[in-house]
């Protein structure tokens, strides 16, 4: 089995060393061919939960010749669309697609250009945090799910057990949607805070001020789910995130590492992506809506700041 990783992130690295390590077959695709070209000479360096290690994975800035089983997309959502096109003509056509992204409409965006049957979308709980081209620290371990789920035969069955045998939890579900819905009302509470703070998700639940910011943004976020028909997967929405604050307190937000790295973020397919539902359905979002202006200036103004 033969999977294509595009996106050399902190994410996409991850999975390509696993996923290698567990005797698969995975190409790393790239945009930049420097950055392609380091990681061949040194491989993907892991540290962190499980352990120390370094996985040799081919990587590529152009076409590849060999014809991917999946292909598992690991960029930024603000690239998902330019990178799907950019494969879509040299693509197997026989390859499905993954999406484990942050935020909402990165499945949307796959479904056209691939095809609804060719794609499953999904979550993971996995942490992880780029330390430089190739070189990342493995944060902490969670539950990976995707779906949709339809009949044993589905090649979705044919991931969940790849991912299983390189060491990521995973299991198949009916309804993802509702789940990414879950991931994003998370999201909405603690990446934005944490790159605006510059705070560990830790002390986010635990500073007055944040932790008040943080309930109103999730208030908001729910009731446009609601409103959408969302079945969200965890009865009270702010106890969780309050909880996932906990258990990843000391992990650097994906949001505040891009900040970190004064890269452009994902704030419009989280908390942006909040405040145009919330137009689209005539629901109030001022919080989501000041929180996506503060990260805007920041990501906008990053050679002017004091």
């Amino acid at each position: 089995m033969h999977f294509l990783v595009v996106g050399p992130g902190a994410m996409g690295c991850l999975f390509a060393a696993r996923l290698k390590r567990a005797g698969y077959e995975v190409t790393l695709l790239d945009y930049l061919q420097e950055r392609a070209q380091q990681i061949n000479n040194q491989g993907i360096f892991v540290q962190g939960v499980t352990g120390e290690y370094t996985v040799k994975v081919p990587a590529a800035a152009d076409r590849i010749s060999m014809h991917p089983d999946f292909v598992l997309f690991c960029v930024k959502s603000y690239k998902t669309k330019e990178a799907a096109e950019t494969i879509k003509p040299w693509l197997w056509p026989e390859a499905f697609v993954v999406t484990l992204q942050n935020g909402v409409g990165n499945l949307e965006i796959l479904e056209e250009i691939f095809g609804k049957k060719k794609v499953f979308g999904g979550i993971t709980a996995q942490g992880s945090t780029l330390l430089g081209p190739g070189k990342i620290r493995h944060a902490g371990e969670g539950e990976t799910i995707i779906g949709p789920e339809e009949d044993p035969y589905s090649p979705l069955e044919r991931i969940v057990s790849a991912f299983n045998t390189a060491g990521f939890k995973t299991r198949s579900t009916k309804n993802v949607v509702d789940l990414i819905w879950g991931k994003l009302i998370i999201n909405v509470g603690i990446n934005v805070l944490s790159a605006i703070t510059r705070l560990k998700n830790g002390r986010l639940a635990e500073v007055n001020g944040t932790r008040l910011i943080m309930e109103n943004a999730v208030k908001e976020a729910v009731a446009v789910a609601l409103a959408k028909n969302i079945q969200l997967p965890y009865p009270d929405p702010l106890a969780r995130v309050m909880e996932v604050c906990r258990d990843t307190a000391e992990n650097i937000a994906s949001m505040l590492q891009d900040v970190l790295k004064e890269s452009i973020t994902e704030i419009d397919f989280i908390n942006g992506a909040i405040v145009r539902e919330g137009i689209t359905l005539g629901i109030p979002t001022p919080v989501n809506h000041t929180l996506t202006c503060l990260v805007k200036t920041i990501q906008e103004t990053y050679e002017e700041r004091i």
